[in-house]
């Protein structure tokens, strides 16, 4: 039952175009209900089951407010789009307050000392998280194509909620680019020479453009160094570099950098909002640059700039 059950699920978040991270987590989510049930259908369960299933999730496992909406995302698509019952209570629920939290920020002084403990690729990829607002996954899925020298534009295809944006090039960071590029030529190259399969391509424009996936244009800028297995159909392809390869080289470098701070990848953009807007830029460029949908959630930036607590005089210093 499971088994079927999970199949459907997979074949729904395809259909819609969700992404494999996403569709891991909500597979995730969907079994362990399943397993705290005692292996009983959805089905057979109603609004007391995914109460009890949310309350065990926060009182005896005691997962973050965020989490457990993660869970409960998963079981309104389950119920929705894979078994296609409308459950009025399920719309109901009350989901977990997620506590404001102040973004970390780094200083300008910090952010030198983090990338500068970075090497090789990760330095770059780092650079460009810093230099133009990205998100970890954005910048890894760049390809040839969205990197535009001559208008200094950096075109990010498919971010957050689906949209495509565009953001700043660091003029900086145009050398080191173009010998990323050159580098990238060369694994290029050895694909065609051995006839590998061609890059992924999003949605049916491999259906719609066949000999796209093994153009230049829309090859990977930051290629892995050796093909792999694409996770859902199976072809041995190349890949753009992994995530949590930067993301253990960044904790390391934060660690190496002295830093008390628990900084991410995604601090790196975190401290581009924030400095942009401490240098005086307008806080709509700034929403825009990130891919903000309301700027309310671009405001939050100016709860860590100079102009707040740390801008203000204490009387003990007086």
């Amino acid at each position: 039952m499971a088994q079927r059950l999970m199949g459907q699920v997979r074949a729904e978040l395809r259909k819609r175009h969700y992404s494999l991270a996403t569709e891991r987590t909500y597979c995730r989510w969907i079994v362990q209900y399943i397993r705290f049930h005692e292996l009983r259908h959805p089905r057979e369960l109603g609004a007391k089951q995914v109460e009890a299933f949310l309350s065990y999730l926060a009182v005896q496992r005691n997962v973050a407010a965020a989490t457990q909406n993660q869970a409960l995302a998963a079981l309104l698509f389950l119920y929705k789009a894979v078994l296609e019952i409308e459950l009025p209570w399920l719309d109901d629920l009350t989901r977990a307050k997620k506590p404001a939290r102040v973004p970390v920020v780094l200083t300008r002084r910090e952010v030198d000392a983090v990338l500068a403990q970075l090497l090789g690729q990760n330095r770059l990829v780092g650079q460009l998280l810093y230099g133009a607002g990205l998100r970890l996954m954005e910048c890894l899925r760049l390809r040839v194509k969205d990197v535009d020298f001559e208008r200094r534009e950096i075109t990010v295809r498919s971010g957050k909620g689906g949209k495509d944006r565009r953001t700043v090039l660091p003029a900086g960071l145009i050398p080191a680019l173009q010998r990323q590029l050159l580098q990238g030529r060369q694994l290029y190259l050895q694909d065609r020479s051995i006839q590998l399969a061609g890059v992924h391509l999003p949605f049916a424009l491999a259906r719609k453009y066949p000999s796209a996936g093994t153009s230049w244009t829309w090859f990977w800028l930051f290629p892995a160094a050796t093909p792999s297995c694409d996770p859902r159909s199976g072809v041995l392809r190349r890949h753009h570099l992994d995530g949590s390869r930067f993301q253990r080289a960044m904790r390391t470098a934060v660690r190496q950098a002295g830093l008390t701070k628990p900084a991410s990848a995604h601090t790196l953009r975190h401290s581009f909002a924030t400095h942009l807007l401490e240098r005086g830029q307008d806080i709509r460029t700034v929403q825009e640059l990130l891919g903000h949908s309301d700027v309310r959630t671009t405001q939050i930036y100016t709860h860590v700039l100079n102009r707040g607590a740390s801008g203000v005089l204490s009387p003990l210093d007086a």
